[in-house]
């Protein structure tokens, strides 16, 4: 068995954590998990225009492979779900933003509800994050608040706050 690695910043060096580390936000330290969000904004802005279909299959793809980031930077820090790793909540960002009309408003609404959902964790969230290890755990209560900030926001689509 491999020693974890204490040294954050070594973890840069490697693509695989470089990326689960949300490309050195999540080494804030303060809040990592509101600086790691903010790479997701500009991933949004980047992705959003190729349409609903590509968008939602580079969010599948963005979230599938967080399971093996996630998992790998777990292990090498030796640490289940260190706060430095923030692929999670790039790709729940990213999901909460599916099919959503990219403006200013839209992004601070949806990152303002995505980061009391993750900080928060309310049920089911919560559980999930308690029960599920692994990659999948780190990934879940993410994709989970991404969701219950997806739902809002198409709520307030529906009712013309980002018309």
């Amino acid at each position: 068995m491999t020693r974890p690695i204490k040294n954050k910043r070594e973890l840069l060096k490697d693509p695989i954590h470089f990326v689960s580390l949300g490309f050195g936000t999540g080494l804030a330290p303060k809040a990592p998990g509101t600086f790691g969000t903010l790479p997701a904004l500009v991933l949004v802005w980047l992705f959003a225009p190729l349409g609903v279909s590509a968008y939602v299959g580079v969010v599948v793809l963005f979230t599938l492979l967080g399971i093996y980031l996630c998992g790998a930077t777990a292990k090498a820090m030796g640490e289940h779900d260190a706060p430095a790793i923030v692929w999670d909540e790039i790709a729940g960002f990213m999901i909460a933003m599916i099919a959503v009309p990219v403006s200013a408003w839209s992004l601070l609404v949806a990152f303002l509800l995505f980061r009391f959902f993750d900080i928060v964790k309310p049920w089911p969230i919560r559980w999930f994050d308690r029960k599920v290890d692994g990659g999948l755990g780190i990934m879940l209560d993410d994709v989970i608040a991404g969701l219950f900030t997806l739902v809002i926001m198409h709520l307030l689509l529906i009712y013309g706050v980002f018309a």
